[in-house]
């Protein structure tokens, strides 16, 4: 789950803040939608990727975006980032979320008691997200995710990639920059979507760019993988090599990450204005 930094406070370490209060002063949409479960999928041993049908057509979001998760009979209101993008909304009506086990009931219920046909209620809102005009210059993009906070920067991933193929199809519409994707779990099994990023990465070269970084690896890295992994940490040498001119870095994944490649990337002379980040509890 990743939520807007920039509204973050002091609390008592007694406390926990729930998802509501902590993002009370983000930008929500209007529309609060009926969903149906019409997915389930095991993204890792721990991730659960669910798929909702959404009732309302006047639900919309932006690539990057949460949602405020609303389960019948749980007091407790959940805040996941959307894994997918619009333009999949658009098409089949659909967001899909993926959602790491927790004791916090929204997050217990999804892994222990949600099932095919069961109906929640969606709003979605957040400050961090891509949404460029058509008209706006292109930008280069530097993503970089820790953990599960690979969400809303797949979900702008993936947005990049249909701007591409429309402009394509079309010969008009935003003209993305390059984007490159830095993306850090403690092993290759807990890389979300990366054979679907790796894919990108084929189908755009050139234009879109992955490694990943495993902090933690146990076993072997398979064949397909091993030119795409680094071993350890992102480094301020590897972002050092991804810094271009016209670049925006967006940053998702545990706090002292956070923290952490924003630091090396101000080192480095990039503009703090240009750093946009979201932490994830």
């Amino acid at each position: 789950m990743c939520v807007s930094f920039s509204s973050n406070r002091k609390m008592s370490s007694r406390r926990k803040v729930d998802h509501l209060e902590r993002t009370a002063h983000n930008l929500r949409h209007e529309v609060i939608s009926q969903a149906t479960i019409c997915g389930i999928t095991n993204e890792s041993d721990r991730v659960k990727r669910i798929r909702l049908a959404v009732a309302n057509k006047e639900f919309t979001f932006k690539a990057g975006q949460w949602v405020d998760f609303f389960i019948p009979g749980v007091s407790n209101v959940g805040g996941f980032s959307i894994c997918s993008n619009p333009g999949l909304l658009r098409r089949d009506g659909v967001i899909e979320l993926a959602v790491k086990y927790s004791e916090h009931p929204p997050a217990r219920w999804i892994h222990t008691e949600c099932g095919l046909d069961s109906v929640v209620s969606l709003r979605a809102g957040g400050d961090f997200f891509f949404d460029p005009l058509p008209s706006e210059p292109a930008k280069n993009l530097l993503l970089v995710a820790g953990g599960v906070g690979i969400n809303p920067l797949y979900s702008i991933l993936l947005h990049v990639a249909d701007l591409h193929r429309k402009r394509a199809a079309q010969g008009y519409g935003y003209e993305p920059g390059f984007v490159q994707l830095c993306y850090s779990a403690k092993s290759t099994d807990e890389l979300l979507f990366k054979n679907t990023i790796i894919g990108l990465s084929q189908e755009f070269s050139g234009k879109i760019a992955c490694d990943f970084h495993v902090t933690q690896q146990k076993t072997n890295i398979s064949e397909e993988l091993r030119p795409y992994v680094n071993e350890g940490r992102i480094s301020e040498k590897i972002l050092e090599e991804h810094i271009f001119q016209n670049n925006l870095c967006y940053i998702c994944g545990p706090p002292p990450m956070i923290q952490s490649v924003s630091s090396q990337l101000i080192n480095l002379g990039f503009p703090k204005e240009k750093i946009l980040f979201e932490k994830w509890w």
